[in-house]
């Protein structure tokens, strides 16, 4: 049951769980598998701070969920402070009997981390959350509610920026950057009646069988734009919930505002590429126009002439050869992206086939 997904790292199933070559876990036997309802899977870098505080509220929440036997899933991603020995000694507590913990010892990124804790979840539903608990652990309860209670609807979606959610306490330069970017990537991926607000949260709640179709190749934050743009490519339905983002207050933010605008404005090009290439080359055929019609007029007008030397009839030709150039890459780009979507559709064909006997 815990077998790894294609495309995520290979892990064993045990109470504090290794992974891979160079893993600092521990060897136990397996324990008897249960049936699991609900998987928490929390990525881990640097957390010493934070770890025990978030064990015990997960802990607390989970109390009032009554679907089942749930389990919390820590991945420790190759931090160098105490994270580990200190996620190990709440793992062999008695108290938290659901928490198990996983790690390996090089910092790989958080969405290494989190494909490492998908192939370790056994829940049919997977909650991935921050480590911090920037959002609050109720609205866990909140979201298996809706995946419980709307057969239609395959993941759930944590939302700061849509009509009820809200940020507090953040810094005004990260709140800038967040919202901005998430403005221009929900601009990229929503189109007619989908709309989707917030796209870089780690906060989500998914069926198991959407994680299980998914060849995700990410290693790091964009890998929360790749499980979307998979998903709504292979058709399934999400969900937006408003909710209260806190800045955290313990610990250091791991937030990189040039690496994290540079992926996010790369995915958002290989996304719509016609919308960036497009407008572009219209831009520069329209100006191009635009000066073929200032020569008529100079030229029909009695009154004015072309004064020699001037470079517009060479800045024209330029402005309509970049523009058809531009068009014809986001025609191209398009037709990538249109090649992608089938080949995403066959990866989950091939899956739903099974290996060969």
């Amino acid at each position: 049951m815990s077998s790894s997904r294609a495309g995520q790292p290979a892990t064993s199933t045990r109470s504090i769980d290794p992974i891979g070559a160079g893993s600092h876990g521990i060897e136990e036997p397996a324990p008897a598998e249960k049936a699991i309802q609900l998987s928490i899977v929390v990525p881990m870098y640097n957390e010493q701070e934070t770890i025990q505080r978030t064990v015990e509220r997960i802990g607390e929440t989970m109390e009032a969920f009554k679907e089942g036997s749930w389990e919390l899933i820590l991945v420790n991603d190759g931090s160098v402070d105490d994270t580990w020995e200190i996620a190990k000694r709440l793992a062999l507590r008695p108290e938290h009997p659901s928490l198990r913990v996983t790690g390996y010892a090089k910092n790989r990124g958080r969405g290494y981390a989190l494909r490492a804790g998908f192939a370790l979840a056994r829940g049919e539903w997977i909650v991935a959350t921050d480590a911090d608990l920037s959002y609050e652990p109720a609205y866990i309860l909140q979201m298996t509610d809706i995946l419980r209670d709307e057969q239609d609807v395959d993941m759930v979606l944590a939302s700061a920026y849509m009509p009820g959610g809200e940020v507090q306490n953040a810094p005004f330069e990260r709140y800038l950057s967040s919202r901005l970017g998430n403005i221009l990537l929900s601009w990229f991926m929503s189109g007619g009646d989908r709309k989707v607000h917030t796209i870089t949260c780690v906060f989500r709640a998914y069926r198991r069988k959407v994680l299980d179709d998914l060849e995700l190749e990410s290693e790091d934050k964009d890998i929360h734009l790749e499980i979307l743009s998979k998903a709504m490519m292979l058709g399934y339905q999400f969900k937006e919930i408003p909710a209260t983002l806190r800045w955290r207050q313990h610990g250091a933010s791991k937030f990189r505002f040039g690496t994290t605008a540079i992926s996010h404005l790369i995915f958002a090009l290989f996304e719509r590429p016609i919308i960036v290439f497009g407008l572009l080359g219209m831009l520069l055929l329209g100006c191009s126009f635009a000066g073929m019609v200032y020569l008529l007029f100079i030229h029909f007008h009695p009154a004015l002439e072309i004064t020699p030397g001037r470079p517009i009839l060479t800045l024209i030709v330029l402005a309509f050869l970049g523009g058809i150039q531009l068009l014809s890459f986001g025609i191209i780009g398009t037709q990538f992206v249109n090649l992608r979507k089938e080949i995403i559709r066959i990866q989950r064909r091939l899956k739903e086939m099974g290996p060969r006997r």
